[in-house]
């Protein structure tokens, strides 16, 4: 039997003890045309050196223990993609624990790589009880970076506003240093803000459910081929993903396919990672 995944960009998706979303992202990068492995962090790191670039899903790594994301960290696979990503600029990819894996390893925001110079801390105390400790809810992004600025959003428009779920307790992106939120800004490396339906940023919890400095939801490193965000693209992959209460051209499309299969099956919003995934991938291997 032909093998259907030849020619195609070849990612290792890393699986660690408690990662939960593994699955649901390899569908997701399958879909977007990417030749997707489940890589469990016990394997032989050498190994690692043959795949072309790397997804973090998400989950709760090792029981999210002394810091979401830090065990991790200390796995020889890690020590092996940062080398990868680093000397090579093989892209990655990291959600949610994913993305805490990358700020624990210092990839994110790498200003210096290797140093851990922003923490994704518990979700911000809400004094009206809006929001549990562990929130889990629809959101929507603001594309904020210039275009072509991040390797993994590149085919997402500037400005764009997308609909896409959050399921965490430790996402807030921030730090004590407010020179590291002024290089943020100078370098362009904020890629992803909390925002509403019609892109407004605000820092209030309706917009920004954990609270994160400058609502910062995505970043990415200085070359711009490692990205981390909370939110979970994976789950707004496809277009029954959406939920129809959306007011917004996601939730109309929604109710527009319904009964509709094949409707159903199309691209959502969150697809566009993926796809910009791709394209990483190939300019990596060119």
């Amino acid at each position: 039997m032909e093998d259907s995944t030849r020619g195609r960009p070849r990612v290792a998706l890393i699986q660690f003890p408690g990662s939960n979303c593994e699955w649901e992202s390899q569908r997701a990068a399958q879909a977007a045309g990417i030749a997707c492995d489940i890589f469990r962090w016990n394997r032989d790191p050498a190994a690692l050196t043959e795949y072309d670039g790397y997804i973090i899903g998400g989950g709760f790594s090792y029981q999210d223990r002394v810091r979401a994301g830090v065990i991790a960290t200390k796995e020889p696979i890690v020590t092996t993609m940062f080398e990868q990503v680093t000397e090579y600029g093989k892209p990655v990819l990291g959600i949610c624990n994913g993305a805490q894996v990358l700020v624990e390893a210092g990839l994110i925001p790498g200003l210096e790589p290797g140093m851990v110079q922003m923490a994704l801390a518990p979700n911000y105390p809400d004094p009206g009880g809006r929001i549990s400790d562990f929130c889990c809810r629809w959101v929507y992004l603001k594309h904020s970076c210039q275009p072509g600025r991040c390797a993994l959003s590149s085919q997402m428009p500037p400005n764009y506003v997308w609909p896409v779920p959050i399921a965490h307790g430790e996402g807030r992106f921030t730090t004590r240093d407010p020179q590291i939120i002024a290089q943020l800004h100078a370098n362009d490396k904020i890629v992803f803000q909390y925002c509403d339906a019609n892109g407004r940023i605000a820092d209030t919890p309706e917009i920004n459910p954990n609270g994160a400095t400058e609502n910062i939801a995505g970043l990415c490193n200085p070359a711009g081929n490692v990205l981390a965000m909370m939110p979970h693209p994976e789950r707004a992959s496809f277009l029954y993903q959406i939920p129809s209460e959306l007011t917004n051209e996601w939730g109309q499309r929604k109710r527009q396919a319904w009964g509709e299969v094949e409707a159903m099956q199309q691209p959502g919003p969150g697809r566009l990672i993926f796809e910009s995934l791709r394209e990483a991938l190939l300019v990596a291997v060119s």
